[in-house]
């Protein structure tokens, strides 16, 4: 889950416009990318083959 003061951040950083679906697409990016720092954070990191398996998968 991101916080709303994170997700501020980041919707700086959006474009002045946007579909919908584009909207999504990023919200969900962010708060996977969000869950990933906490995980890194935690020590809970994962093999970089895996990471990029997974990452590949986002952005599908």
């Amino acid at each position: 889950m991101i916080t709303k003061e994170k997700l501020k951040k980041h919707i700086e950083k959006f474009p002045d416009e946007m579909s919908i679906d584009e909207l999504n697409d990023t919200l969900v990016f962010v708060e996977k990318l969000e869950n990933r720092i906490l995980l890194s954070k935690n020590g809970e990191t994962i093999p970089d083959e895996a990471l990029k398996l997974e990452m590949g998968k986002w952005l599908e």
